[in-house]
């Protein structure tokens, strides 16, 4: 009968719409139209029978669109609620007393039709529904009634009630992978558990899951049973079976480590916030091994994932300490200055998979290898043969590159602003060290962007600058361990890639040293008209020298683009307008044997030239 995916598609519609007072009058005119098709509607001017608009169980059995009258009748009600809250939670005075308790008939009155539609489901042997049905319409009324217990401000029934909405949608989702469940799940049941926890004075150190289990309403044997069919271990604090497309089956981690200082993790949150954060690291390091590195796209979109798993850890943590602060807890107290050493390390490890992804964006070696155009595959003879890209294309990629360097050293620059890091010397070094190896990075591509519009001097001088900062971070990385090539690019430098790209600089700077030599001795060089004027000896190999080799002009230095012929072209168009030597001789012998012919064939031309016109016959 898909309860859950009737109330979640008309909600979804809600939230687009933006306002709760539309939805609810979008749920009356289809209140009125089904009630006009199953033939209950009230006439006009008659009197309101309510044993007629009554739903029955025979009525479910017999057109299961009944059910979908219970649902619309309860959401409008509902809608009803949430478009007064949503009125009037903008004014001064916030919600006042006759307000709340017009909120709350409206949320009693839904409540009590999605009641009457479980009640009326359980009948299984008269409507025909499924365990599934049932279970799907007890979690609606479970929620809508802690809805209702929420706005009483009554929080052990609120969170009775949504953990009895919680373990039902868990099981849905488990059992039938559908993303609807787990969405109703992060919003509104684990945050009113989570609120309505809070307000009982429970430790946030225990997790939803285990708030869950233990309000949920064990007595129902028969709830329990069928819960369990659908999901063994939704009860069980300790599962029999792994759970792998969870971050909850990840080991939650209990502490976590900063620069030699451990501290616990005493937020639920923030802990499962982390296990998703490990489960998502594995799951790049995989994706990683299987994409090439030319797919530089590909694997930067797999950190998608680690990176929003990160921000969310981020946030918990943020989150945490917001709660502390307003209770008035100090810094110096212990737990908030655990939370600040947790929210270093999860920024700082944010950070470092923002610059990974910048750095498989950028290309192999971090960049310093200069990437050709793409090979096209397959072995038809009739593809074209790969054309070099344009200077224009060329410089369009440098300045890509520059841009994403940009962003690794703003990104190291924010690190310097996380709590605790000004007062830890050592670790400023090391930062420094990867500034300085990244900003020679950077200069490397601006030099070669400077090579490609000929200026060498430009480029010689951002070459000695970069191969000055990568001596730097040379000297500072050259100790650190070799990370693993299985390892997903981080923040992380090895010292391999810093000696690569020390070797790589010190060629590039003696290779432009030539280059500017040489184009200042060709610029110092004084040159008269003559020898301005003068072809290259290599353009005239195939003329013997009157006077002596001028071996100061051998070649045409830089080169120019000249023109050259494809391919030798005949085309006399006056061979028959000039007399050449030897000709004459040959007309006049073809001229003396085709006069007689042309005597004889006088007459026949004579009688052929009596045609009509354009020498048709007449």
């Amino acid at each position: 009968m898909e309860v859950t995916k009737f109330v979640a598609s008309g909600r979804e519609k809600a939230k687009l719409e933006g306002d709760y007072a539309t939805y609810r009058k979008g749920l009356s005119n289809r209140i009125h139209n089904l009630r006009k098709k199953l033939g209950i509607a009230t006439k006009p001017r008659a009197k309101y029978d309510f044993g007629k608009t009554q739903v029955t169980a025979e009525d479910i059995a017999r057109n299961h669109e009944f059910v979908r009258l219970l649902l619309l009748t309860s959401e409008r009600a509902w809608a009803h609620a949430m478009s007064m809250r949503e009125i009037h939670s903008t004014e001064k005075k916030g919600i006042t007393g006759s307000t709340r308790t017009h909120i709350i008939s409206r949320l009693h009155k839904a409540t009590t039709y999605a009641n009457d539609l479980f009640h009326l489901l359980a009948d299984q042997g008269t409507t025909g529904a499924v365990d599934e049905d049932v279970l799907e319409a007890r979690a609606y009324a479970a929620s809508l009634s802690g809805a209702t217990a929420f706005e009483k401000q009554s929080w052990e029934p609120c969170v009775k009630s949504y953990s009895e909405a919680r373990i039902i949608y868990s099981a849905l989702a488990t059992s039938t992978k559908s993303e609807i469940f787990k969405d109703l799940l992060s919003d509104p049941v684990d945050p009113s558990i989570r609120y309505g926890a809070y307000q009982m004075q429970l430790p946030r150190t225990v997790a939803i899951e285990a708030i869950a289990r233990k309000y949920f309403p064990r007595s129902d044997a028969k709830l329990v049973s069928q819960v369990e069919n659908l999901d063994p271990d939704v009860l069980n604090e300790r599962p029999t079976k792994a759970k792998t497309t969870t971050a909850e089956a990840g080991t939650t981690p209990k502490t976590i480590t900063w620069r030699s200082r451990t501290v616990d993790l005493e937020d639920a949150a923030i802990a499962t916030a982390l296990a998703s954060v490990n489960s998502a690291a594995q799951k790049l390091a995989e994706t990683l091994a299987s994409v090439t590195a030319a797919q530089a796209k590909e694997r930067a979109s797999a950190y998608d994932e680690i990176l929003i798993a990160s921000q969310d850890t981020v946030d918990a943590t943020k989150h945490a300490i917001d709660e502390l602060a307003g209770e008035g807890v100090g810094q110096s107290d212990r737990r908030m200055q655990s939370l600040q050493i947790t929210r270093t390390a999860v920024s700082y490890e944010m950070v470092s998979w923002r610059i990974g992804r910048n750095r498989v964006l950028v290309g192999q070696q971090d960049g310093a290898v200069v990437g050709g155009p793409a090979v096209q595959s397959g072995k038809k003879k009739s593809q074209k043969p790969v054309q070099e890209e344009g200077t224009g294309r060329k410089l369009a990629r440098l300045r890509e590159k520059a841009v994403l360097y940009d962003s690794i050293l703003q990104s190291l620059d924010s690190i310097k602003e996380l709590p605790g890091v000004a007062a830890d010397t050592e670790f400023l070094t090391e930062l420094d060290a990867k500034y300085g190896y990244f900003s020679a990075l950077k200069c490397l591509t601006i030099a070669r962007s400077h090579a490609l519009l000929s200026n060498p001097k430009n480029a010689l001088a951002l070459l000695a600058r970069a191969s000055e900062k990568c001596n730097t971070a040379h000297s500072q990385l050259e100790s650190s361990m070799d990370t693993s090539d299985s390892s997903p690019p981080n923040i992380s430098i090895s010292p391999t890639e810093v000696r690569f790209l020390k070797g790589l600089l010190d060629g590039e700077l003696q290779h432009y040293r030539a280059l500017v030599e040489l184009s200042n001795l060709n610029d110092n060089t004084p040159k008269s008209e003559e020898q301005a004027n003068q072809r290259p000896l290599v353009e005239s190999l195939n003329e013997y020298p009157v006077k002596s080799v001028n071996l100061e002009n051998l070649v045409t230095y830089p080169p120019k683009l000249e023109p050259i012929p494809v391919k030798p072209l005949f085309f006399d168009a006056a061979w028959n307008y000039i007399e050449y030597p030897g000709r004459q001789i040959q007309e006049k012998v073809e001229t003396s044997v085709q006069e007689p012919a042309a005597k004889g064939q006088t007459t026949e031309q004579t009688a052929q030239q009596k045609k009509g016109w354009f020498g048709f016959g007449r």
